[in-house]
């Protein structure tokens, strides 16, 4: 399991605290809903709940790409907020990303070790500790954080807890906003998990 190491501070722009602060804003009012929705039944929480999120635009781009790593591998490079997965020589498909806020960011070499479909989200341990309001588990759906898709990857057999997934909020991606994750639209992610096999590489730099 690669560990988490972090990133030297920096001055945070006013344009990305105020994404965070949407987003997190977003996340609290589609877990608020999921849970009137287990209570009360989905019928009579319908009102409450926040909009259907968009499944967003695709950011996705053909470019060249010079790397000795295989095709099928994914490269993930932080500065940037880019994921590359190499197509060919010379070649790879470029996915504008969010990625671990300071102090969340991690460098390393891991795999997939499996895919789901709509899956649902069980905050770690650690993160509910910080953050005591999240729910044990988020079922599946469209409020899900995760979103549409999730890579799961892992490093000599173990999970790392860290996941290539989707987003619930189509304009949460392309800033340092996650806890270590790296988060796609769901239409990008949906793309990338057609694309990407259990078992391929993935380099973190």
């Amino acid at each position: 399991m690669p560990s988490a190491r972090a990133i030297p501070g920096k001055v945070r722009s006013g344009f990305a605290s105020r994404q965070r602060r949407r987003y997190a804003t977003q996340l609290a009012a589609g877990l608020i809903g999921i849970a009137l929705a287990s209570a009360c039944g989905l019928a009579a929480a319908a009102s409450s709940l926040p909009p259907l999120p968009a499944m967003g635009p695709s950011l996705r781009k053909a470019v060249a790409f010079q790397t000795s790593e295989q095709p099928g591998t994914i490269i993930i490079r932080k500065q940037e907020k880019a994921l590359y997965l190499v197509t060919g020589q010379g070649q790879a498909l470029r996915y504008q990303i969010s990625v671990g806020r300071d102090g969340f960011g991690w460098t390393g070499t891991v795999k997939v070790a499996s895919k789901t479909e709509w899956p649902e989200w069980r905050p770690p341990e650690e993160m509910r500790a910080r953050q005591p309001e999240l729910p044990a588990m988020v079922p599946a759906g469209p409020y899900n954080p995760l979103g549409a898709r999730a890579l799961y990857l892992a490093r000599d057999g173990r999970d790392t807890l860290y996941r290539i997934h989707g987003t619930n909020d189509p304009k949460g991606v392309g800033f340092d906003g996650t806890s270590g994750c790296f988060r796609l639209t769901n239409t990008d992610v949906i793309d990338l998990f057609k694309r990407v096999a259990v078992g391929a590489k993935v380099v973190v730099e």
